[in-house]
């Protein structure tokens, strides 16, 4: 079993979900004092954040950006995670949209999650934390997996029927974890 980092890695990447010209929607600084600053939902983690922009810097719904430590081009600093219910509604009704971008462009880890997922406990397996999975289908992936890796998202659709809701449901249910998640470390 992996071991658990004791602190949770840094986005890199981040994708665009609201560029706010004006700032945060709950600063109570004069208009002329703020700066511009984007919501985003970062790639690995699915951790909802907002950064100020560099002087001058713009940029769109749906467009990846750095956010590591050194190197940024576009953002100035990253300002802090933010809930769900601090997002723009604009921010709030892209969310959707861009987890279903992030999960088409990197599939192979969210396959490579169903190949290598593990019990947590006894009782508990790491499959049964997606959202639809429970016991009997859990047992079918793993007695799937037992016969040869899986290797698209259409893989397993196609050797477990009943996983078809699931995989789909991905990144809606990525986007509903966010919305109740009361963590600030991130869905996956």
């Amino acid at each position: 079993m992996p071991e658990k980092s004791k602190k949770p890695e840094k986005e890199i990447y981040a994708w665009v979900l609201d560029y706010l010209p004006y700032g945060s929607l709950d600063e109570s600084k004069p208009l002329y004092q703020r700066k511009p600053v984007a919501q985003a939902v970062g790639e690995k983690h699915f951790i909802l954040i907002e950064f100020v922009l560099k002087e001058d810097a713009v940029v769109e719904s749906h467009e990846r950006v750095y956010i590591g430590d050194s190197g940024r081009k576009l953002v100035d600093h990253v300002k802090r995670r933010i809930r769900y219910d601090a997002l723009s509604h604009g921010a709030q009704s892209e969310l959707l949209y861009v987890i279903e971008e992030i999960v088409a462009r990197d599939a192979d880890r969210f396959v490579e999650f169903y190949n290598k997922a593990y019990p947590l406990t006894p009782r508990m397996h790491m499959l049964e934390l997606l959202p639809g999975i429970g016991k009997k289908l859990m047992w079918a992936v793993i007695e799937e997996r037992e016969k040869g890796e899986f290797k698209s998202l259409e893989d397993i659709t196609s050797r477990i029927p009943a996983c078809t809701s699931q995989t789909s449901s991905l990144p809606r249910e990525f986007s509903k974890s966010s919305r109740t998640s009361t963590s600030s470390t991130g869905l996956l």
